[in-house]
């Protein structure tokens, strides 16, 4: 039998080894906590020596704050300078635009210039001093002090702003500038903003101060493609920058900020107003005193004559330079001087421009509309005018080409095209016009009335919504978005419920290059506006090829059926204003929602044309249709450019063009492109009636009694 005793003797050694155990930990924890307590204190003896008071203490703490903003300063801005070190690490500037191209109308008269006008090989000890001084008092007068970036000049550029006045200082630097001249795009973020004063401050390191003075004064943009001083002395002045006098060099540096609205030959009163300023700054930083600038005040620069250049399409110049310019790149065309054989038309580009500048100075303020924007092909697609804004010299934005808007009902040609094509429809087939609705979305006539019973004709005529949203619902909407693109659409655009009604994005040129499908029996007819390319000696480089788009997109009945129903438009529907006497004129009208955009888009048997009106900051016009100043345009151009020429017909338009009397040649001639007249309607009324009187006067001459006498004339004139 066991003994009861040793067992309990077993448990009591094991109890009193856990009360060790746990003896132990206590101790361990009391004497760790003893330790670190006298560790501490040890420690707040030792920073008792640093324990500062008062106002000791108050430098002290600012100090640790700032070594604390400090580091973060220090990660954030590395963080920001890392794109400037990558542009850096390329190793490369922009190019400049390294093309010369002479560009020459339809007809082989030279109409322009683009690309490159420089010249860096003037030494900066060889120009004008004044000339340095008028830079460096208008663009960085701080400049020989900074390190890059113009820190007081900069404070100084933001109160003069605040003030209302901006026209003496500027808030970069002239390195600043010269790092984005050099690096960086023309977009206007923060983030450039940072990269440039990064990129500012790595030149300033690499470069002395002279260098990035003649990179600047070499690379500067001056205006009428010219880049640089010395090739816009020669243009403005036709003097070498060494022989230019102080009221040009004023003008010259008073062109940097905004070349296109200060230069000479865009508008000579502001240049001249810009100089003065200059001539003040050079004063006002102490470069030269008012005695020295007074001579330069009381005789301003006078520029050579550059009416010819400011007369040029330059809207459609712009664009036919960048279509160059990728010719060049595609045939790899060796040299960066070359002619270039265009199709616009010097004549019918007058025509347009006046038509839509005219429209928009007596109409625009009661519209509360300011731009607008033309195009005009031939019924093949070759561009003979393009207006891309009412001034070139106040706004280069090419509102013909770069903007997309939306062209409303001017877009229910694809609609109405896609269903004669897929439905097997006629114009004369009856739909009802009643309310429709796709989910939640019920849209409404102009009117918000409803026809009943209607033909397509006469529902594409006024121009009704409801039928077309009907009819996309009968062949869907891609379909239509499809066929869009095919015609000559370039745009992206999202197909929604609303895009039977012209929700979409598309731009002057790409309607016009549509509608020239109609024009041309359903062929596929994009605008194109170079015939030729050669060098400077005469090598070919590139020839259009007028069969190479040759493609059916609309079958011969779809365009004639939409041709019929276009004709309706400018008969009796919205375009009634586009008719003109003994001219075929077909067409769409356009109005977007809020009146933000009024087109009209139509063609003849000669002619197609697109115009859009509207605002550049999208802001609603007053209630203006396109069946108002578009059409008036429209009309406008239309009737000056079919006088005097034969009048085409319209494929499916019963229409006979009346008979055009030509007086027989005496010799036979070669044959040329026919040309409209320069002559305008009122210009040729005018020489009637002087004719007329002139044929009185000579009816009316006093009889000739003495035969000795001389013979003598008397006018009524």
């Amino acid at each position: 039998m066991q003994d009861p005793f040793y067992s309990k003797q077993k448990r009591q050694k094991r109890a009193g080894g856990m009360l060790a155990a746990d003896a132990w930990l206590d101790s361990s924890l009391y004497e760790f906590w003893q330790a670190l307590g006298r560790w501490y204190t040890r420690f707040q003896d030792f920073m008792s020596r640093f324990h500062v008071t008062g106002i000791k203490r108050f430098f002290v703490e600012i100090l640790s704050d700032a070594f604390t903003f400090g580091a973060i300063g220090a990660v954030l801005v590395t963080a920001l300078a890392m794109p400037a070190f990558n542009i850096i690490d390329r190793g490369a500037f922009n190019k400049a635009e390294d093309y010369s191209i002479v560009f020459l109308d339809r007809f082989g008269t030279e109409i322009g210039r683009r690309g490159i006008r420089s010249d860096d090989s003037v030494a900066l000890d060889q120009m004008p001093d004044f000339l340095i001084k008028a830079t460096l008092a208008t663009e960085d007068r701080r400049f020989y002090e900074h390190f890059g970036i113009d820190i007081i000049g900069t404070l100084r550029a933001l109160m003069t702003n605040a003030s209302g006045n901006s026209s003496l200082h500027g808030g970069s630097s002239l390195t600043q500038q010269l790092a984005k001249q050099l690096f960086l795009s023309s977009e206007r973020t923060i983030e450039r903003k940072i990269v440039e004063a990064f990129l500012a401050v790595w030149l300033e390191w690499n470069y002395s101060k002279d260098e990035i003075l003649k990179l600047y004064l070499d690379r500067a943009y001056m205006g009428g493609g010219n880049f640089g001083v010395t090739a816009a002395a020669d243009y403005y002045f036709g003097k070498r920058i060494q022989d230019i006098n102080l009221a040009e060099a004023a003008m010259l540096a008073g062109l940097y900020k905004a070349p296109g609205r200060w230069a000479p030959h865009v508008d000579l009163a502001a240049a001249r107003g810009r100089a003065n300023v200059v001539l003040s700054n050079l004063v006002a930083s102490g470069f030269l005193t008012e005695g020295q600038v007074t001579a330069a005040r009381r005789h301003p620069a006078s520029p050579i004559d550059r009416t010819a250049d400011v007369n040029s399409p330059n809207y459609f110049l712009d664009w036919a330079f960048e279509e160059a310019k990728l010719l060049i790149d595609q045939t790899g065309a060796p040299g960066n001087n070359f002619t270039v054989r265009t199709t616009i038309d010097t004549t019918l580009q007058q025509y347009a421009e006046e038509a839509v500048v005219s429209v928009v100075r007596e109409q625009g303020e009661q519209f509360r509309v300011t731009q607008a924007a033309m195009v005009v092909t031939d019924t093949k697609g070759a561009i003979r005018a393009m207006v891309g804004g009412t001034d070139y010299g106040k706004s280069q934005f090419n509102r013909a080409i770069v903007s997309t808007r939306q062209p409303g009902s001017a877009y229910k040609v694809f609609v109405y095209a896609e269903a004669f094509e897929q439905l097997g429809l006629k114009p004369s087939d009856p739909i009802t016009d009643r309310p429709v609705c796709i989910g939640d979305w019920c849209p409404q006539n102009y009117g918000r009335s409803y026809k009943g019973t209607v033909s397509l004709q006469s529902a594409f005529a006024q121009s009704l919504n409801t039928v077309p949203v009907t009819l996309s619902i009968k062949t869907g909407r891609e379909p239509i978005a499809e066929l869009s693109h095919r015609m000559g659409l370039r745009a992206d655009y999202p197909v929604t419920r609303s895009l039977a009604l012209g929700v979409a994005s598309v731009s002057v040129l790409d309607m016009t290059s549509s509608y020239a499908v109609f024009a041309n029996h359903g062929y596929k007819t994009p605008a194109f506006g170079i015939t030729r390319m050669t060098t400077l000696t005469g090598q070919p480089v590139w020839e259009y090829d007028p069969e190479a788009n040759r493609e059916r997109v609309l079958s011969e009945q779809t365009v004639a059926y939409m041709n019929q129903m276009m004709y309706g438009v400018t008969q009796s529907g919205t375009g009634t204003r586009a008719r003109i006497e003994g001219v075929p004129t077909l067409g769409k009208t356009g109005t977007t929602t809020s009146y933000r955009d009024a087109w009209f888009a139509g063609f003849t048997g000669n002619y197609v044309a697109a115009v859009w009106f509207g605002n550049d900051d999208y802001r609603p016009t007053n209630n203006l249709t396109g069946g108002s100043l578009p059409t008036i345009a429209w009309q406008k151009f239309m009737a000056y450019a079919h006088t005097n020429i034969p009048i085409a017909s319209v494929y499916g338009i019963d229409f006979v063009p009346p008979e055009t009397a030509v007086a027989e040649a005496e010799t036979e001639a070669e044959e040329a492109a026919e040309r409209p007249p320069s002559l305008t309607p009122a210009a040729a009324r005018k020489l009637m009636d002087l004719a007329d009187r002139l044929d009185a006067s000579i009816a009316n001459l006093t009889p000739i009694t003495d035969q000795a006498s001389a013979p003598r004339i008397t006018t009524g004139l």
